[in-house]
């Protein structure tokens, strides 16, 4: 099923999710959901703040991106990222390393608006996947990237957070809108309650 993508101003996104201890069916569920939400918005990666659920969860497929690179490596050795996807991370603990670049990214919680963020441009994953199952890589690039971007989002901190200064104030417009819309149809809800 298709799930409502939360916007920016709506509480939920700076919330920190929760661990998963037991993957249930409900979970499986979510995880099948998100993923067609992802899908559906053309996104690369989705938390499950961003369907409304403070969890430890997120859904990522790089897949559809062919003019950014991605770097894996599982078990010492190089492997194809495009063959790990699509992947899901359920209490992800990340250890980023390696430069800091700056890359442009963008946000299913806040429509068309894009602007470069600094990151560590390698990181090392380990967490569970939809089996519960541990999984342990490190990866570089553009996964790299989606991983941290969705990380973020399960402790509530959102890539405008991330962004200098200055790249933010040029978007503060946009942000601002986003922001009002969301709230508008926030008190509109509750007053429908």
């Amino acid at each position: 099923m298709i799930l409502e993508v939360v916007k920016f101003g709506d509480p939920v996104l700076r919330k920190k999710g929760a661990r998963i201890e037991t993957i249930t069916p409900a979970i499986q569920r979510l995880i099948a959901d998100m993923f067609e939400t992802m899908y559906a918005a053309h996104g690369i990666g989705l938390a499950a703040q961003q369907i409304g659920e403070a969890l430890q969860l997120t859904v990522l497929d790089i897949r559809a991106v062919t003019d950014r690179p991605s770097t894996l490596e599982l078990g010492g050795q190089l492997a194809d990222p495009n063959g790990f996807m699509p992947l899901v991370l359920i209490n992800p603990e990340l250890t980023p390393y390696g430069p800091i670049v700056p890359g442009p990214e963008g946000c299913l919680s806040f429509p068309e608006i894009y602007g470069d963020v600094r990151r560590m441009e390698s990181v090392a994953v380990s967490a569970l996947n939809q089996h519960g199952q541990r999984i342990e890589f490190k990866c570089g690039g553009l996964l790299a990237r989606a991983i941290q971007h969705e990380t973020d989002h399960l402790n509530g901190i959102l890539f405008i957070d991330r962004m200098d200064r200055a790249v933010k104030e040029e978007l503060q417009e946009d942000i601002d809108l986003v922001q009002a819309d969301t709230k508008a149809r926030l008190k509109l809800k509750s007053q429908r309650r």
